[in-house]
């Protein structure tokens, strides 16, 4: 049986660091061959309405700038139930719509059967299109954890020939 399993990058664009998971998840897809049972979505800060791309899916993983309370350019990864916890406590809308969607799915049985969230934490929340160079220095580490994780759940992802590595 073929796997179903879904990468999406969260966050807003428009604020620096805040959008780290949507640049993570447009890397992704722009310097590695990704197989065909994966699908990779710019999430943004739509909400509820991802729960149409992660129901039913064998394995989610959702990509963010995440305040874990730790130094710039930490990387954390949480998975299932982990992830609510770091959440009890609400600090940005996205994340409360990470929430509903994860809810949501829980409710209507369609929860993926594992769940993945690769977080980094913020250096600059500041409006501004790009990532903050510290952010930019670990898009890298950020990266090799998500291709890691695909690796764990039974995916080849390549990089591209024709692809400068970050």
């Amino acid at each position: 049986m073929e796997k179903k399993i879904t990468v999406v990058g969260l966050g807003n664009i428009l604020m620096q660091d805040e959008g780290a998971g949507v640049h993570a998840v447009r890397a992704l897809e722009a310097g590695f061959e990704l197989p065909p049972e994966l699908v990779v979505l710019d999430g943004g800060t739509i909400g509820l309405d991802l729960l149409a791309y992660i129901e039913n899916q064998d394995r989610a993983m959702f990509v963010d700038a995440v305040n874990f309370g730790k130094e710039p350019g930490y990387i954390g990864v949480l998975e299932n139930q982990e992830i609510p916890a770091l959440f009890a406590t609400k600090d940005s809308l996205h994340h409360l719509g990470l929430m509903d969607v994860l809810a949501a799915a829980q409710l209507l049985e369609v929860t993926p059967r594992e769940t993945c969230l690769i977080g980094i934490q913020p250096s600059s929340l500041e409006t501004g299109l790009e990532l903050s160079p510290l952010l930019r220095g670990k898009m890298g580490l950020l990266l090799e954890q998500i291709i890691a994780k695909l690796k764990a759940w039974g995916l080849t992802v390549t990089p591209r020939p024709d692809s400068r590595q970050l």
